[in-house]
């Protein structure tokens, strides 16, 4: 074969194979744009799907249904703009209206007593209290997990109440918040939770300034703030005080040592909150409460979940009554609630990128450290 053939048929191999290449190429162009295709549809037909679905939770039959799905949203920063796709302004803070409460009494400090020591029970073994606890372990706390419909957590019962203290780092605040691990570590505590609210501007907020009053070791920083609808303060003699507000004369005139704003009150002298005034949203929630022996309640609600939706207020109350509780207010929850215990955390973030910094804890100091 001459030059030129040669050169003809190394010209035509390479053109083949070109060729060939080249078809490899679009049908791997046309695999991936088809897959994507599909891809896209499957998203478009998920997002018809939940957009007609929460249609049908805000402008379905049921006002109840409405109600809770409305309240819910709200609740939650990140998705409290729903309820708004499919309801004015003006039929949203209708729905969200309810009952005004008014000022709840002091707190009675005569309600609670000393919870006495048995040496010769304690000798004996663990003794199962009044409200049938047992410490077990001998550790002075008590973990029992809670249940409901469509709800699940956990109550961490503290026997000794001078272990309870709002857990802050106040020259943090506005540089970083802390996760509740994180307020465990600092204050090298056997437990705690989340607790108090926080600014959260679009979003964006670190968990490093408080959004209502903290007192913290005596000292009270932004009362300007306000209290919210609740503050839980605990003062010198550690009984918890419940109200919707305090102002800074109260917390020196009652001796608070140490307080978070958040609410709503959930239970006020042994009196339950009436059902009428707390709103009917299902979120994760955190709570305190106190029973008449001081055992400290702390109460932590999964939710956003399979396994638990969440809990209302009143099933808050419900809880915090069947444990015993005279006093109790809601914390701040959604995805902020979270109970640490013994080295990790027991319940389950709601938050889809992490544990959240907040900037005050309810803390349990190890036994022995009484604030």
């Amino acid at each position: 074969m001459n030059d030129s053939g040669q050169e003809r048929a190394v010209s035509s191999y390479f053109a083949a194979e070109n060729q060939e290449k080249e078809s490899a190429w679009r049908k791997l162009g046309r695999f991936i744009a088809k897959m994507l295709l599909i891809l896209l549809e499957t998203v478009l037909l998920a997002a018809v799907i939940l957009y007609a679905g929460m249609y049908v939770l805000a402008k379905g039959p049921s006002p109840t249904i409405r109600k809770i799905f409305v309240t819910s949203v709200r609740e939650t920063s990140a998705i409290g703009f729903l309820a708004n796709l499919y309801l004015t302004d003006e039929e949203i803070a209708q729905i969200e209206t309810v009952k005004e409460t008014e000022e709840y009494a002091p707190t009675d400090t005569t309600l609670f007593t000393e919870r006495a020591e048995n040496s010769a029970d304690a000798a004996a073994g663990p003794v199962t209290d009044d409200w049938g606890l047992t410490d077990d372990d001998g550790d002075g706390i008590v973990i029992v997990p809670v249940h409901g419909e469509g709800y699940a957590g956990y109550m961490m019962v503290v026997l000794d109440p001078s272990r309870v203290i709002v857990g802050s780092v106040p020259a943090s605040y506005g540089a970083r918040g802390y996760t509740v691990a994180q307020f465990a570590e600092h204050f090298d505590a056997a437990g705690g939770t989340n607790a108090g609210g926080f600014l959260d501007p679009n979003g964006e907020g670190n968990g490093s300034i408080p959004d209502s009053t903290v007192v913290f070791d005596g000292k009270i920083y932004y009362s300007g703030f306000g209290c919210g609808d609740g503050i839980a303060a605990i003062d010198g003699n550690h009984i918890l005080h419940v109200a919707k507000s305090m102002s800074e004369e109260e917390l020196v005139q009652n001796d608070i040592r140490y307080a978070v704003c958040y609410g709503p009150v959930l239970i006020s002298n042994g009196i339950p909150a009436d059902p009428e005034t707390l709103p009917v949203s299902m979120n994760p929630r955190t709570a305190i409460g106190q029973r008449s022996d001081k055992a400290m309640l702390l109460l932590v609600i999964d939710g956003r979940q399979v396994s638990s939706m969440g809990a209302s207020f009143q099933d808050e109350v419900e809880i915090m009554q069947r444990f015993g509780a005279v006093n109790a207010v809601n914390l701040d929850g959604g995805s902020s609630s979270m109970m640490w215990f013994d080295g990790g955390y027991i319940n389950k973030t709601a938050s889809v990128i992490g544990i959240r910094p907040v900037p005050t804890s309810i803390i349990v100091l190890k036994e022995g450290q009484g604030a």
